[in-house]
């Protein structure tokens, strides 16, 4: 029996979202073109705003507070699309209540409660999975599809980076405070092109990182992205975290990675992701300048004895959230839930808090396993 055979036999999933900003959105369009899936409820505590999604997307129920959808019996699937802090509250209820959960990127605040996310999927048997959406974008699979079919050899350096001129997403927003954001960019951006960059090389462990980390321009009131709030950091919402941070990684394959994020700073950079894999019989380099949608990827190999550069033409659509949903939708299907109770965003996750810890503790430190 095919998988397609399957879903025309088995009753639809019904699938919930918490949170209905861009994000929560983007998901719930995803289910409603989704084959096989119900848009059950969406939940938002903002009346304006969960009247708005309803007449835009049609789910059967609204609810002003999670707690009661995710105590429906007749919802199988939550998504979770709100402030970092929040992710763990929503997720370890809508797992106890027997729900697979998807959850935006991060998976939480700290490694310490995306722990217990982890367990909480693995104790109830639940896929927990996170919105890491860039890894689906059309030129970083055409280079995992590139390296599988034209290995690169031992890759012993990588790059990962993710930078703004000027775009600190809310100045006085849940983004610039510690509690509610657990970070700046690095956890904000940076985590984006970690899941890549250890994607594309088989999913190492990162053992020890060197990390610094400066607030320089935010905590002066400026770097603001020009559509949300420029030029204030607002009286009750001081600028508490990172506008820049630079890390060292090191890889239990004996390789490194330098990981990079910003949200501001004085530079050449606009709105750069940059991934760039450096092998001992070739290279391969993603570079995207603001959102661009071809001509992103470079190879670097030898061919007949001489070093060439190859630019392959690869669109890149939009869609990267569908994407995500499609794949995640795929797994609770499958019935086979090891390996999908979080644990590749818990490492990124531990991975993150290193960086900060040695930022503030001014040398290495080992990454938590």
């Amino acid at each position: 029996m095919t998988l397609d055979d399957r879903i025309d036999s088995t009753p639809p999933l019904r699938a919930g979202v918490v949170g209905l900003g861009w994000a929560g959105t983007q998901h719930a369009l995803s289910y409603s073109a989704a084959d096989g899936v119900v848009l059950a409820g969406l939940a938002d505590p903002a009346p304006t705003r969960l009247a708005a999604a309803a007449a835009e997307l049609g789910p059967e129920e609204t609810f002003e507070r999670w707690e009661d959808m995710v105590a429906r019996d007749d919802i199988d699937i939550v998504s979770v699309a709100v402030p970092n802090a929040s992710h763990h509250a929503i997720a370890i209820a809508a797992l106890e209540a027997g729900k697979h959960v998807i959850s935006e990127k991060p998976i939480s605040v700290n490694a310490e409660l995306a722990q217990q996310m982890v367990d909480a999927a693995r104790a109830n048997d639940r896929v927990l999975e996170v919105s890491y959406n860039h890894r689906r974008r059309a030129d970083v699979q055409w280079i995992q599809r590139y390296l599988a079919d034209n290995p690169i050899g031992h890759v012993y350096h990588a790059t990962a980076s993710w930078t703004r001129r000027n775009g600190i997403p809310g100045l006085g927003s849940w983004f610039t405070s510690k509690a509610l954001a657990g970070g700046g960019p690095l956890i904000d951006l940076g985590s984006h092109v970690l899941d890549i960059v250890l994607n594309l090389l088989g999913e190492p462990k990162v053992t020890r990182v060197s990390g610094v980390a400066y607030g320089e321009l935010g905590r002066q009131g400026i770097g603001g992205a020009a559509a949300v709030n420029p030029g204030s950091t607002g009286s009750d919402n001081p600028f508490e975290v990172e506008d820049f941070a630079s890390a060292l990684l090191r890889l239990d394959t004996g390789g490194s990675v330098r990981l990079e994020a910003s949200w501001a700073e004085f530079s050449k950079t606009k709105e750069d992701i940059e991934v760039e894999l450096k092998g001992t019989t070739g290279g391969v380099r993603l570079f995207v300048r603001d959102y661009a949608t071809s001509g992103t990827i470079q190879v670097f190999r030898i061919e007949a004895g001489r070093p060439v550069e190859v630019t392959p033409d690869v669109p890149v659509p939009a869609g990267h959230h569908a994407a995500v949903i499609d794949d995640f939708l795929a797994t609770i299907r499958s019935g086979a839930y090891a390996n999908s109770y979080g644990e590749f965003a818990l490492h990124r996750t531990r991975v993150i808090d290193a960086v900060y810890a040695s930022a503030a503790a001014g040398h290495e430190v080992e990454v938590q396993q």
